[in-house]
């Protein structure tokens, strides 16, 4: 405005202002002018077409306002400031833009000559930033304050507060007739000008509702419909029918069609211009039927209307603070509302109005309608209150206050938001939200995305929220634009819809002309003037971004930044995340349940989590404009508004740390749970607690500092010597330890870093925490405990490791013996059964007390019978049971026998349990029967080779071309000392090899046989020569045949045993140069000695051909029991391997046995009786050998006293069977038994 505004505007300005007569604000004109000059503010109340919108400016111009100032003029909708600014223009003959001018969003027509500026009122608002006390103007005309919108009750309060501050400013506020006085009072009892409009009478009939409404108010409007057709009611007219939503709209208008002569019209904000125009612009001449919403009671005047259908209820924006929706419920409309419904039929002549309600039911309605202030979130006022510095919202001179739980919910979205801080001030990032022209969530989406680098995209979705959908859907077509919209739709977002039709849109624009894309758009189901719009808001978002120095750029496909998109879009609508909870269900944000908007894309294929642009009730809560999100994104948009519950926390050795789980929440939803987090940082005290405990009581460090390792030391020793002694309290309690932990440890010692640090930075740290043993010992042990339970059992030259376990009912409850695999062939049969000392005397107690009640009660009381069972018994390896029994018959006189003891069950930790393990302690099994694992590890082969490494095996051995051989070998194997035999052996291939064996006797038997091997590899020329010497005659070739042997196994055996027999003489060999010493001393007499022995055999096997051919003589069933044993005889004499370890001696009798047993079957059918007592006498001796050889595998060859009582018992049959060939010893059944005990011995000395 220039310098001298009043010489530009006066010239302007008409002398004579001319009045439209038939207007009926020109009849109170004088009235008018002045209250206007006498009052700072004057209300004027009038109908619509009353005509004070276009005439009170020209009066105020009368008055001389609008000169030095301006006079500003709001409308609430854009489209009626534009009409308004042209018809006071033309009214005054001048054009818009001069005198008279507007200003909307994105267009202004204002010049320096302007008086009359007509603008929205947001547009007000927007100027209040930079002008605070409106200084370019000195009269307001607020008009259709009515309305009652968010920005009219601002600028009122805004003006309360400004009036005194500005005594020069007229304010004129203009409303239908509705709740006035609210106005008046609130100006401190501003005059009230009321003008009525231009109206006829109208007639009000009331029905009673219906109470089915849906079903009943179609049927009462149909019917009206009718009769009003019928001209029942009086001259046939244009019909208004009010409903409630397009829902209603639709259903009714199907129920109509088909009537002749009645033309039914939509109208509704949704519907497109052409499907509006037709309601505006009359063509034919039938009775038409309107059906709209609540947009035709004051907005939009529908002409012609001479009946009004008005159910009484309609569909109203309301929040609801507790929920954090903005409801769309129908509810029952107030009275001010029925009565601006009942006037549009009272404008061309006398109206109808029939109201589907009663009389009473409108009686009891609220006079007004809630002002929106008092139905809608406030975060935008309070923001623009906050940016304004107007101080607290709560004290702010509203026409009707907001309640302060209102006031609370627009302070949570925006803390929500990141617009005001814990204090409601505002923050940086609220000042800029202010700066920008939208709703504060879209503002806050806009700042975000300039930091992703994805404004351009956000640009086109925000702008896209603040306008109306451009996308139409003609009833008629619905499925055709279903079909030109869907290809813009994105399988994961509906935001993405919006950039894929902006991006389709502005090629065509590009391309096409004007006109060509205003065609284009119709086809294609597309509102030229919302995209119109949409790109104007688009444009000014656009530069108000530059005006902050964001960069913006041409938009991209939005694929390509999906998650930067849409971690923007949370950032503004947070508060409308959604979990999928089934189907299409969703649980939303606050405890919210909503579902999919038919209408979104994403209503076919739900995602498991995403965000709305709105959640609307209708029907029910529909989560409106969808996408797809990660719930990850989530922890970052806005980390103050999270909810964090920690549980479940425990001791981390690993991190050294004590860790809980952490379940994430944002308004009610579960966006994470379980993931593990640090708990020191969350509550110190309780972690330090755990660690204590966890940590180090429990022992339970990954790298122990070195007072735990010293004090876990203690802890162990103890709990070893509970173990041992069976019992549990030695070892002080864990509270105990925690104390004496806690008592020195510092307060903020709650993680393993922390504990390091002070024990590194604090030189007297460790020493205070080593216990000392008095610390952790409740009391004395004593000093016996080594002797009682020692920690290893030494049997012979062999040490087994023990440990210990107190565990009633547990597997290793007891003693548990560790043997190495390589042992298990030398472990002892019986010692185990012997325990320990500490343990023995409860094992004998409960063993007596076990036995039968006959023998149980000669042995009372137990405890004093297994205290002198201890006196006179020595831990051996002889069966416990046996021993007991052996000591029981001296001690008390009674005899137990085994059947006796195998009644008795004792507790399992009476026996040791055993476990086996490999040379790395891996254990291959375990048990408490050591013959099951014995059968189990011992091998078939006579040969037990120990598996220990070592550097002595060699195989495929041909002659000594090795080291010298120890006697013993001493190793290693699961830590425990292993000794072993080196020996050259004779494989079960007939290869020879070096290998370490398990015992001395069976290495000093396998070395002879190596040795005599390798004699023979050494001169297999003479070995040669001695084949050719033996049984070649015909006699001996019968005699084998008769006997039925076979010559070649029977001479090889004669050959090589010739060596061995030799070697018998001679020590055996452990070097080199000894056996070749030995080699040249053995082959002297290798040929005479085997043709010696092969003299003897010769004679033998004749002998027993005689003995074939006699016994053949017998019938299969004569004296069976007597032939069957001298088969077994002849069978164990001539076996290929024992021959070749007979001893000379004992080959030399062959003939002499064989006669024995030709002279047996000789006689056998003459003293059958006698060979029957004789077979008694002989029976239990072969039995012993036979159960011994069984049960001590190799004993027969292994023992020198074995091998005597197996020649005793040839010579005990010749004394049974030929006592005339005499015997070369004494030979009885007594002796024999004085022979087995010294093998027995022998068994006992060399356990396996």
């Amino acid at each position: 405005m220039s310098k001298n505004p009043e010489a530009r505007v006066g010239r302007l300005i008409p002398h004579h202002i001319s009045y439209p007569e038939q207007l009926p604000v020109v009849a109170r004109k004088e009235e008018i002018m002045r209250a206007i000059a006498e009052h700072q503010v004057v209300v004027v109340a009038g109908e619509t077409g009353s005509g004070k919108t276009t005439q009170l400016p020209k009066m105020c111009l009368e008055l001389g306002r609008g000169r030095e100032k301006r006079i500003g003029h709001t409308q609430p909708r854009r489209i009626a400031a534009r009409a308004v600014s042209s018809r006071i223009a033309e009214e005054l003959r001048t054009d818009v833009g001069g005198l008279v001018g507007y200003q909307v969003r994105f267009n202004d027509q204002v010049s320096e000559q302007t008086a009359v500026k007509v603008m929205t009122d947001g547009i007000l608002l927007t100027e209040l930033t930079r002008d605070r006390q409106l200084k370019a103007y000195d009269t307001l005309i607020i008009d259709e304050a009515h309305e009652r919108s968010l920005n009219i009750d601002f600028i009122l309060g805004y003006l309360k507060r400004l009036l005194p501050k500005r005594p020069d400013l007229k304010v004129i506020i203009t409303s239908a007739t509705i709740d006035v006085e609210r106005f008046s009072k609130h100006f401190n009892d501003a005059p009230i000008i009321e003008v009525s409009g231009r109206t006829y009478p109208v007639e009000v009939h009331y029905l009673d509702a219906v109470e089915d409404r849906d079903r009943g108010v179609q049927r009462q409007v149909t019917e009206l419909v009718d009769e009003i057709e019928a001209q029942k009611y009086g001259p046939r007219g244009d019909v208004l029918v009010f409903c409630p939503g397009e829902r209603q709209i639709r259903d009714l208008a199907k129920a109509l069609r088909g009537r002749d002569r009645i033309q039914v019209l939509p109208l509704y904000a949704r519907l497109s211009n052409a499907e509006q125009n037709r309601v505006f612009n009359r063509s034919g001449s039938g009775m038409r039927v309107v059906l709209a919403t609540n947009v035709a009671e004051t907005s939009l005047t529908v002409p012609g209307i001479r009946y009004v259908i008005d159910p009484g209820d309609a569909r109203v924006s309301r929040y609801s603070h507790r929920s954090g929706l903005q409801r769309l419920p129908i509810e029952p409309i107030s009275q001010a509302s029925a009565n601006q419904r009942k006037g549009r039929c009272g404008r061309v002549a006398e109206g109808v109005c029939f109201r589907l309600y009663s009389e009473q039911d409108f009686l009891s309605r609220p006079e007004f309608t809630d002002a929106e202030i008092l139905r809608t979130n406030l975060a935008s006022v309070i923001l623009r209150m906050l940016e304004l510095g107007l101080g607290d919202v709560r004290q702010f001179p509203f026409v009707d206050p907001p309640e302060s739980k209102m006031v609370r919910d627009g302070f949570r979205l925006l803390t929500e938001l990141g617009a005001v801080d814990a204090n409601a001030k505002l923050t940086h990032l609220g000042r800029a939200m202010a700066k920008l022209p939208v709703d504060p969530k879209l503002s806050r989406i806009l700042l975000d995305a300039a930091s992703r680098d994805c404004l351009n995209e956000a640009l086109v979705i925000v702008s896209a929220l603040s306008v109306q959908d451009p996308r139409e859907r003609p009833q008629e077509k619905r499925a055709q634009a279903d079909q030109q919209h869907a290809r813009f739709n994105n399988a994961k977002s509906d935001f993405v819809a919006w950039v894929n039709l902006w991006q389709y849109v502005e090629e065509q624009r590009q391309a096409l002309s004007q006109n060509q894309l205003r065609k284009l758009c119709e086809r294609e189901f597309l509102s030229y003037l919302r995209i119109r719009e949409w790109r104007e808001v688009h444009h000014q978002l656009v530069l108000s971004c530059r005006q902050m120095k964001f960069r913006v750029t041409p938009v991209q496909a939005a694929d390509d930044k999906y998650e930067a998109i849409h971690r923007a879009l949370l950032t503004g609508l947070l508060g409308n995340i959604a979990q999928q909870d089934e189907g299409r269900k969703f649980n939303a944000a606050r405890n919210r349940k909503a579902q999919v908007f038919p209408a979104s894309g994403q209503y076919k294929k739900p995602p498991k989590w995403l965000v709305a642009a709105e959640l609307v009730e209708t029907s029910q809560v529909f989560l409106r404009q969808c996408a797809a999100i990660e719930p990850g994104w989530l922890l970052e948009t806005n980390p103050e508004l999270l909810k964090r519950h920690h549980y479940e926390p425990a001791w981390n050795a690993r991190s050294g740390r004590v860790m809980a789980k952490e379940r994430v929440s944002l308004f009610g939803l579960t966006i994470s749970d379980g993931q593990r987090v640090h708990f020191a940082g969350i509550d110190q005290k309780t972690s330090r607690e755990i660690m204590i405990r966890d940590g180090l009581v429990s022992g339970n460090f990954r790298q122990p500092p070195e007072f735990l390792k010293h004090n876990l030391k203690l802890v162990s020793d103890v709990m070893e010597l509970e173990s041992r002694t069976r019992r549990r309290d030695l070892l002080v309690d864990e509270e105990s330890m925690f104390r004496f932990y806690d008592e020195r440890m510092p307060a903020d010692c709650a993680s393993g870093v922390a504990l390091d640090k002070w024990l590194r930075r604090d030189e007297g740290a460790q020493q205070s925490l080593k216990m000392r043993r008095e610390q952790v010992l409740t009391r004395d042990p004593g000093s016996e405990v080594e002797d009682q339970f020692p920690k290893a059992l030494k049997v012979g030259e062999l040490s087994f490791e023990l440990s210990y376990q107190f565990e009633p009912g547990g597997n290793r409850d007891g003693v548990t013996v560790t043997i190495p695999r390589a042992l298990m062939n030398r472990a002892p049969r019986y010692r185990f059964e012997w325990l320990v000392p500490g343990l023995l005397r409860e094992k004998l107690i409960a063993m007596i007390k076990g036995l039968p009640k006959s023998l149980r009660k000669q042995l009372v009381p137990a405890p004093d019978v297994a205290d002198a069972l201890l006196e006179r018994l020595s831990a051996s390896d002889e069966p416990l049971a046996q021993a007991l029994s052996r000591e029981l018959k001296s001690l008390r006189g009674v005899s137990v026998s085994s059947g006796d003891w195998a009644q008795v069950v004792i507790e399992p930790y009476y026996q040791m349990n055993i476990r086996v393990v490999d040379d790395r302690r891996k254990l291959l099994a375990e048990g408490r029967e050591l013959a099951k694992l014995v059968a189990e590890f011992r091998s078939e082969s006579p040969v037990e080779v120990v598996t220990t490494k070592n550097n002595l095996e060699r195989v495929n051995v041909t002659r000594w071309d090795f080291q010298a051989l120890p006697e013993e070998w001493r190793g290693k194997s699961a830590g425990t000392e292993v000794m072993a035999y080196p020996a050259v052996i004779k494989e079960g291939s007939g290869q020879l090899s070096v290998r370490l064996l398990d015992y001395a006797s069976e290495a000093h038997r396998q070395h002879r046989l190596g040795v005599a091997g390798l004699l023979l590899q050494g001169d297999l020329k003479t070995a040669k020569y001695l084949k050719k010497q033996l049984f070649v005659d015909n006699a001996a070739k019968l005699a084998l045949a008769g006997a039925k042997l076979e010559r070649e196994p029977l001479v090889d055996a004669l050959i090589e045993g010739g060596l061995w027999q030799l070697l018998d003489s001679l020590e055996l060999p452990r070097s080199p140069d000894a056996f070749s010493m030995v080699q040249r001393q053995v082959t002297a007499n290798w040929v005479p000695h085997v043709l010696e022995m092969g003299n003897h055999l010769t004679l033998a096997v004749k002998a027993a051909a005689e003995v074939r051919s006699m016994l053949a003589k017998y019938q299969p069933k004569e004296y069976a029991v007597s032939r069957e044993d001298m088969e077994k005889q002849m069978t164990a004499l001539f076996d290929i391997k024992a021959l070749v370890e007979t001893p000379t001696e004992w080959l030399s009798y062959y003939p002499r046995y064989l006669k024995a047993l030709l002279n047996r079957a000789e006689r056998l059918s003459a003293q059958g009786g006698k060979d029957e007592k004789s077979m008694a006498m002989l029976q239990p001796q072969l039995d012993r050998l036979a159960k011994g050889m069984k049960d001590y595998p190799g004993l027969e060859v292994l023992s020198p006293e074995a091998v005597r009582f197996r020649w005793m018992l040839e010579e005990f049959r010749v004394s049974l069977f030929a006592q005339q060939l005499g015997t070369k010893l004494p030979v009885s059944a007594k002796r024999l038994d004085q022979q087995w005990q010294s093998v027995e011995q022998w068994m006992t000395n060399n356990p396996r």
